[in-house]
């Protein structure tokens, strides 16, 4: 049985979130209280026929008056034999902020005494033992409602299958450092394409581009030692039964050096064997 917790902060997107289980056929709840997890998950695996097998449980703030018996939930769970995955959600204060003024929706934690920022910041601090525990972490900052439900799928189809997967993921520095990312390299120490008025253009998968940065040494040295580590450090992460590993790496724009390094450490470790996928977050 594939049982989800998707959690994280008010705004993030968790509702999109569990409507993308459900489109592949989870049984979602929305907001069930922490405290009936060991007991909702053992109807499930006392049903005879097996009738639910993929199960999402949306837990947040709203469930604030039964957070405190969340540890002691999940560690039922766990004795129950239940192999749960997290999915938290989350996202930059200022687009919260932007997102809860757009909509005019209040923000569950927030009343005539608390402002809005102040609400957010309590939320982070409720949701903190989830957001350590997560098997998986998106950073909303700058997706879009189809990219989250894909990446949402994504992993949840990469659950069915055994081993861990490893996440390349490219990103501008000047846009902000992904929320996400479990390792992060900045590659802005390499020559940039950008400074190629005929490059611009281009992104780093495109051949002009791959031309440029392959005659330069210090790229294809960067590349080996990014890739060094992990394979160093991959067989850690194994033992410690992660199914998640986010790789970010990051130049100034998120268009040439990230995206050509991305590109190829994500075709390096997909030809050895490991399952990979790649999101580009400045390329759209």
């Amino acid at each position: 049985m594939s049982f989800f917790i998707v959690s994280g902060l008010s705004g993030s997107g968790k509702t999109i979130a569990l409507q993308a289980l459900e489109d592949i056929g989870f049984y979602c709840i929305d907001n069930l209280p922490a405290a009936l997890l060991p007991h909702f998950a053992g109807l499930l695996t006392d049903m005879r026929n097996n009738a639910i097998m993929n199960v999402a449980i949306g837990l947040d703030v709203r469930n604030r008056a039964f957070l405190a018996d969340l540890p002691k939930s999940l560690d039922d769970l766990r004795t129950r034999g239940v192999h749960y995955r997290i999915i938290f959600l989350e996202a930059e204060d200022s687009i919260l902020v932007k997102r809860f003024k757009e909509t005019r929706r209040k923000h569950p934690m927030s009343d005539h005494q608390t402002p809005l920022v102040e609400a957010i910041h309590a939320e982070k601090t409720l949701l903190g033992p989830l957001s350590v525990e997560a098997t998986m972490r998106i950073d909303t900052t700058r997706t879009t409602p189809h990219d989250l439900r894909s990446q949402v799928r994504n992993f949840a189809r990469g659950e069915d299958t055994v081993g861990l997967t490893m996440l390349f993921e490219s990103f501008g520095y000047k846009h902000g450092t992904p929320l996400d990312a479990d390792y992060v390299f900045d590659v802005r120490c390499l020559p940039n394409p950008y400074w190629q008025t005929e490059l611009r253009q281009f992104t780093g998968l495109d051949e002009p581009v791959v031309r440029f940065l392959q005659q330069h040494q210090d790229v294809q040295s960067m590349l080996d030692e990014i890739r060094g580590f992990l394979e160093k450090w991959l067989p850690h992460f194994e033992r410690e039964d992660r199914t998640y590993l986010t790789i970010a790496v990051g130049c100034t724009g998120g268009q040439h050096r990230s995206v050509y390094l991305v590109h190829r450490l994500a075709e390096y470790f997909a030809n050895k064997g490991l399952k990979t996928q790649v999101r580009h977050r400045e390329l759209k």
